[in-house]
Parts: C-alpha cells; sequence; structure tokens
C-alpha cells in the first residue's frame, strides 16, 4: 500500500502550532542537557572525543529526520516507525520495526532508573544503590498508576530552568578553562581529535551510543495533525531540532573533556558530569571543615530532576504501548488492554512496565558485571552478587540496547521513504536518494558498532519478537494490527 491516505469524516485536532512551537517541543522531548548522564560512558567508549561523535551522531540523525519529515507527509496522522515501514515494505517488515520500538519504550525507564540511582547514591552513600534502584522503580510505578501526569507548562518551565543551569555551566567553564595556563599544542582541538587516544573502532563505538542523545526526536511527527503547513514545518523543524540539540550537546561534551583530561578516570562513570562541575566551581567550607561543591551539587540535582521525569514520561508511554498492543490483540488483550476505572490508566501495563524496569535493571548488572567477577573460587558467592547488583554497568549497556532498538526503526524509515519518494517515483529526483540512503547506512555502520553484549541481548529480543509474530500471525499470513492510540 503506496498511496496518500484518504480524508474521512474522523474529528481532526486544530492545526495552530507554530514552526517555533515544533522546535521548542523537540528540545523540551530531548532535554537541553541529554548528554550530561551519559557523558562518562560516552567518554570511557570513545576515549575522549565525546564531541566528535556527537556530531557524527547529528549527521545521522539530520537525514533520518529528513526522512521522518517526508513519511509524515504521507501519512499525517500516524506518527510511528512502525506505521510506515508496513505501509510502505511489508507488514513483517513492520512488526519487527515496532517490536524494535517496544525496546526503546521498554529501557528508556529503565536506564532511568539506573541512572536516578547511581546519582542518589552521590547524595547519600549510605544507601546502597540496589537500594535505589528498587525505590525508584516503584516510586515511577505508584506515581503512574495514580494518573499523575506532567503538563506541558511544567515541561517548558523544567527546560527553563535546565537552560539556565547550562548557561551557569558555560560560564563556570570558560572561567575555570582560561583561568589556567595551557601550554600543550592543539589543547583545545584536542576534544575533538587526540592522535594518543583515537581510533576508528572507539569513535564509531562512542558514536553508536551518542545516538541516545537525540533519541525523541521523532516524536515531532506525531503533531502533524496540529501543526501549521505540516508538509514543510514537521521537516524542518525535525531537522532544525537536531541542529540546535547537535550543537549545544557538542558544546557541553567539548569544555567537559577540556576541563577534565581523558587520562584521569572518574569515580563513577554514570556520574561522570556532575564530578567535571566539582572542578570548575570553588569548594566552599562549612563551618570550617565540610566541603560542598556546589556547582556539582546543582548540575548533580538537574540531572536527576531531569531523569526522574523522563523515567516517569518514559514508563507512561512504554504502558500506552502495551495498550495499544493490547488493544489491537498484538498482546494478551485480557491483561494489557485493562483500564484502571478510578484512575482511568492502564494499570495492568504500568505494573508490567515498572516491574521490567526494575527486573531488567539488576539482570543487564549481572550480565555487564558478571566478568569482574567470573573467576575464582567463589566467583558465584552471594557475596560477588551482591556486589553485581550494586555496580554501575547497567546504564552503558541499557544505553547502547536502547540504540539497538532506535538505529533499527531509524533504518527501517529510511528505506520506507527511499522506496516511497525515489524507488516508485515517477521523476528520479538525487534529492530523494542521497538523504535516506546515506541516513541508512550511516546508521547501520552504528549499528555494527554497538557493543558485543548489547548485540546479543538485543538480538535475543528481536528473535523473541519475531517468533512471537510468527506464531501470533500463522507465519506472517494473517494481519497483526500493531497500533497505538493517539490519545
Amino acid at each position: 500500500m503506496t498511496g496518500e491516505p484518504t480524508a474521512d469524516s474522523q474529528p481532526r485536532l486544530r492545526r495552530t502550532l507554530t514552526l517555533w512551537d515544533l522546535i521548542l517541543y523537540g528540545v523540551i522531548v530531548i532535554q537541553p542537557v541529554a548528554p550530561m548522564s551519559i557523558y562518562g560512558v560516552l567518554s570511557d567508549r570513545g576515549r575522549g572525543h565525546v564531541a566528535t561523535a556527537i556530531l557524527i551522531a547529528m549527521v545521522a540523525m539530520l537525514f533520518t529526520g529528513i526522512s521522518y519529515g517526508r513519511m509524515a507527509r504521507a501519512y499525517p496522522s500516524a506518527g510511528s516507525a512502525f506505521t510506515y515501514v508496513a505501509q510502505e515494505i511489508h507488514p513483517a517488515a513492520g512488526y519487527v520495526t515496532g517490536w524494535s520500538m517496544v525496546m526503546d519504550y521498554m529501557l528508556n525507564p529503565l536506564i532511568c532508573t539506573v541512572w536516578c540511582a547511581g546519582q542518589a547514591h552521590e547524595f547519600a552513600p549510605g544507601v546502597p544503590i540496589w537500594i535505589w534502584k528498587v525505590f525508584f522503580a516503584v516510586v515511577f510505578t505508584l506515581l503512574n498508576v495514580r494518573g499523575i501526569k506532567t503538563s506541558a507548562r511544567i515541561n517548558a518551565g523544567m527546560a527553563a530552568g535546565m537552560g539556565a543551569v547550562v548557561v551557569v555551566i558555560f560560564v563556570a567553564a570558560a572561567r575555570f578553562i582560561f583561568g589556567h595556563p595551557h601550554e600543550e599544542p592543539g589543547f583545545f582541538f584536542h576534544p575533538f581529535y587526540d592522535p594518543q587516544t583515537f581510533s576508528y573502532g572507539g569513535l564509531f563505538g562512542c558514536t553508536s551510543i551518542a545516538v541516545l542523545t537525540y533519541i525523541g526526536f521523532d516524536g515531532i511527527s506525531t503533531l502533524s495533525e496540529e501543526a501549521e503547513n505540516p508538509r514543510r514545518n514537521i521537516m524542518l523543524a525535525t531537522v532544525l531540532t537536531c541542529v540546535v540539540i547537535g550543537i549545544l550537546s557538542a558544546a557541553e561534551a567539548y569544555i567537559a573533556q577540556l576541563a577534565w583530561p581523558i587520562s584521569q578516570p572518574f569515580s563513577d562513570v554514570n556520574t561522570a558530569y556532575p564530578e567535571i562541575m566539582g572542578r570548575l566551581w570553588p569548594q566552599l567550607a562549612v563551618f570550617g571543615h565540610v566541603i560542598l561543591k556546589p556547582l556539582a551539587i546543582l548540575v548533580g540535582a538537574t540531572l536527576l530532576l531531569a531523569n526522574f521525569g523522563s523515567g516517569m514520561g518514559a514508563q507512561i508511554g512504554a504502558a500506552r504501548l502495551l495498550f495499544g498492543m493490547g488493544r489491537s490483540n498484538a498482546l494478551p488483550k485480557s491483561f494489557f488492554a485493562a483500564v484502571d476505572e478510578k484512575y482511568h490508566v492502564p494499570r495492568n501495563s504500568v505494573l508490567f512496565v515498572g516491574g521490567a524496569a526494575l527486573f531488567g535493571a539488576f539482570l543487564l548488572e549481572l550480565v555487564a558485571g558478571y566478568g569482574s567477577y567470573a573467576s575464582g573460587p567463589h566467583a558465584l558467592s552471594f557475596a560477588n552478587l551482591l556486589n553485581i547488583l550494586n555496580g554501575d554497568k547497567a546504564y552503558g549497556l541499557g544505553a547502547e540496547m536502547l540504540n539497538f532498538g532506535a538505529l533499527i526503526a531509524f533504518m527501517g524509515v529510511n528505506v520506507a521513504a527511499l522506496l516511497r519518494y525515489f524507488v516508485r517515483a515517477e521523476e528520479k529526483k538525487a534529492w530523494n536518494l542521497f538523504p535516506p540512503l546515506f541516513g541508512f547506512f550511516i546508521c547501520l555502520a552504528l549499528w555494527v558498532n554497538l557493543s558485543r553484549p548489547a548485540m546479543i541481548v538485543g538480538s535475543i529480543w528481536m528473535i523473541a519478537g519475531i517468533a512471537f509474530g510468527v506464531w501470533k500471525t500463522r507465519g506472517f499470513q494473517e494481519q497483526l494490527s500493531f497500533e497505538v492510540p493517539a490519545e
């Protein structure tokens, strides 16, 4: 099915969103502090070169954003990679894309749980990380079960607050960097290229994780029915959002690497950015002996708030996706399509996502951390198991697995745009060929460079999903409805 969607008598939303409204929405969804939470993981994987990796990822997202914008023209009310791929390629390919989206939705609250636990442990080190993981998973679930949601106005206020913190960071960084002499040749260029630590494998491995910085930009396409001139503004807003976030994120990574050389390890890669901020601002002595690092506390608290809000939003988003799949019989309808009569939320789906986030946080910690304890006579001892569960490696693996699914969806959208606007078009234009082609191959290169554990666990997820789809549709001979409600 490749024709233009036909108009129907269904009620439509008012077209009131301008181009600026769409860009602001995209920036709020992605967050102006996007790379700070994952900076330590990126720096460790790429041996520095975080700014370069973020800019390369921006190029991939720009090409993919063009494809999203074009597909939103054809399906202005869908806003879904699943729909684009199912309609333009094949329903089976659409199902695979949809299943990869489920991985994204499920992993997002998981990694937010892990990150919040790590940062809370920095504020209250007496409480083990594993207890913080349980705490945040339970809090996210309880709040979402009660139907609590954040308004767009509050989100905008949070974005403004985070923007103010970013300004403070840049001022403090300039003060610190230019206040210390630097005689090393190429000092200001090393965040982009340092010959002593550079490798193509490290750079592309870092870039494959840096895609996480842009996750959420595709959400702009879901506003097609409310946007003024959507055929123009959706694609333009998507591209401009990627540029704004890319440049801002690269600048945040750039100043971090100038302030903290790659030769010096972090005490915890998950909270590396607040640790760097502690170096940029003078320490304060309280009562003569208590030492505070105000900027580190400010940034840590800001990121904790941002990830808390993101974790809550990601959980209800995942629950909505599972609810839609259950309502469409793609998953057991009696469980996933249940709606709480009092709070009018998909209660079972929320509980399922909360349980999966908590279980997954510990499971990924076992997968990522067991190698450190895999040898010796007490490899399977309770003490080693507790050390693993109290570790800090699950965030990096979870982020790569999230990108495993996201990059599959991005590749699918690029292929769908290529088929619709070039292969099947009567007039072959280079403008319709190169963006989706480059977007596909760059995303493929980043996907291939994900870590081996992420590829293994992600492949297991995809195989399980495809097997379920084959069983559900009798070898994809029957139509499988995979629908997510718009409201």
